[in-house]
C-alpha cells in the first residue's frame, strides 16, 4: 500500500472541499450538537415540571443532569473539533475553520464551546445559590442568567456550525442540514417561548403584556429561521415543530407519577404537572410564510414592518378567541390540559378559578402597550432578517 502526497496543496485542499460537499452522510459534530439543543429542550421543561409537581429536592435531579448534558456534549464534541483542526485531524473541516488564539475550528464550534463551558460553570454557582437562598427562590437568578447564556451561545453556535456545513454542502447532504436546521429552530423557538412563560400564563393572554413578551421573542425566530432555510414553508416548519413537541410533553408527562416534597401544598398533585397548551404561532407563521414572497422586493425594513403587523394582528385574531376557551371548564381535559395545577397553586388563584387577570382596562394604557408589542414585533422582524441573511451566506 502506498501513500499519494499532492504536490500542490491548494489543489489537496479543494479535492478535500469537493469530497465533503458531495458527502450524504450528516457530520458527526451536527449530531452532537443537535443532541446538545435536544437535551437542554427536554431538561428545561422537564425541570419546570419537576418544580410544579415536586420542588427542587436536589441538585442531582434527571431533569438538572439533561440540561447539563447540554454543556457537556457541546463542550466535549467542539472541543475535539477544535482541536482536531488545530492540529490536523480533521482537514476538510481545517480548511472552512477561523483562528481563534492560535487554535483553528468553525466559528460555530468555538460559540458552543464557550456556551458549554459556561453552562457547566454555572452548575456549582446554582447549587450554592439555592443552599444559601432557598430551593425555589427565582428563575431569573444571577446562576440562571449565567445559565442561559450558556444555553444561548450554544443554541447560536449550532445554528452557525449546521449553516456553514450546508453552505459547503450540494445535493443529498444539503437538504438533510437543511431540516437540521429547522429542527433546531423549532426547539429554539421552545426554549425562546419558555422565557416569556410567565408572561403568557392562559389567565394573561386577555391583556397585551401577553403579547408584547411574545412579540419580543417569537418574529426573532420565524423570520430568521425563513431567511436561513432553504425551504418555503420555513416559519411554518419551526412552529409546527414546536408546537408538536410542546403539546407531546403536555400529555407524556402526567402519564408518570410524582409526590410535592416541599410546602406548602395546595393542590393534590399525584402526577407530573406539564406546562401549558402552546401558543397558536402556527397561524402567524402560516401567513408569514404566504407574505414573504409578496414582499422579496421590498428592503428589510418595510419588509419587518409588514412582517411585525401580520404577524401581531393574526396572533391576536387566534389567541384572543382560544384564550377565552382555555380560560373556561370545558378546556380543563387531558387534551388541553387545563385541569393540571402546580402543588402550590392557591385555591383562589385565578387559573383554579378560571378568571381572567383583569389589570389595567384603561383603554390608552392598552393602546400603548400593544404600540409597544408592534414595535418589538417589528424590531425582532429586522433582527430576525438580518441574522438570517448573515447566516445563509457564512461557509466558515
Amino acid at each position: 500500500m502506498s501513500t499519494t502526497i499532492s504536490a500542490n496543496p491548494r489543489a489537496g485542499a479543494i479535492s478535500e472541499a469537493k469530497a465533503f460537499s458531495d458527502a450524504t452522510s450528516v457530520p458527526w459534530f451536527v449530531w452532537a450538537l443537535f443532541t446538545a439543543v435536544v437535551s437542554v429542550v427536554v431538561g428545561g421543561y422537564w425541570d419546570i415540571s419537576w418544580h410544579m409537581s415536586i420542588g427542587r429536592d436536589t441538585f442531582w435531579t434527571p431533569a438538572h443532569i439533561a440540561i447539563q448534558m447540554c454543556g457537556i456534549i457541546a463542550g466535549l464534541s467542539c472541543g475535539f473539533l477544535i482541536f482536531s483542526c488545530t492540529f490536523g485531524n480533521y482537514p476538510e473541516a481545517r480548511d472552512a475553520s477561523v483562528r481563534v488564539w492560535n487554535f483553528r475550528g468553525p466559528l460555530g464550534g468555538f460559540i458552543a464551546a464557550w456556551g458549554g463551558a459556561t453552562m457547566l460553570a454555572s452548575a456549582p454557582f446554582d447549587n450554592w445559590w439555592h443552599n444559601a437562598y432557598g430551593l425555589d427562590v427565582a428563575i431569573f437568578s444571577p446562576p440562571h442568567v449565567v445559565l442561559d447564556g450558556g444555553v444561548l451561545a450554544i443554541q447560536v453556535g449550532a445554528v452557525v456550525l449546521m449553516a456553514s456545513t450546508r453552505n459547503r454542502s450540494q445535493g443529498i447532504l444539503r437538504e438533510k442540514l437543511d431540516w437540521f436546521l429547522l429542527l433546531v429552530g423549532g426547539m429554539i423557538m421552545m426554549l425562546a417561548m419558555t422565557v416569556v412563560w410567565e408572561s403568557t400564563y392562559r389567565v394573561l393572554m386577555h391583556t397585551p403584556q401577553c403579547y408584547r413578551a411574545i412579540a419580543i421573542v417569537a418574529p426573532v425566530v420565524l423570520a430568521g429561521f425563513a431567511g436561513i432555510s432553504e425551504r418555503r414553508w420555513a416559519s411554518t416548519i419551526v412552529a409546527g415543530i414546536y408546537s408538536l413537541y410542546a403539546i407531546a410533553m403536555l400529555w407524556i408527562l402526567p402519564l408518570f407519577p410524582a409526590t410535592p416534597k416541599l410546602g406548602p401544598v395546595y393542590q393534590n398533585v399525584t402526577h407530573m404537572v406539564p406546562m401549558e397548551f402552546p401558543v397558536l404561532l402556527i397561524v402567524p407563521a402560516i401567513c408569514l410564510d404566504l407574505l414573504r414572497p409578496r414582499i422579496a422586493h421590498l428592503g428589510k425594513w418595510p419588509q419587518a414592518l409588514a412582517m411585525g403587523s401580520v404577524f401581531l394582528v393574526t396572533l391576536l385574531a387566534v389567541q384572543w378567541p382560544f384564550a377565552s376557551f382555555l380560560i373556561s371548564p370545558a378546556s380543563a381535559n387531558w387534551f388541553f390540559g387545563t385541569k393540571y395545577f402546580a402543588y402550590f397553586s392557591s385555591p383562589t388563584g385565578l387559573d383554579v378559578r378560571h378568571i381572567f387577570f383583569s389589570g389595567d382596562r384603561d383603554p390608552l394604557r392598552f393602546g400603548f402597550v400593544m404600540l409597544q408589542a408592534l414595535l418589538l414585533g417589528i424590531l425582532s422582524s429586522i433582527l430576525g432578517l438580518m441574522w438570517g441573511d448573515w447566516v445563509k451566506k457564512i461557509r466558515r
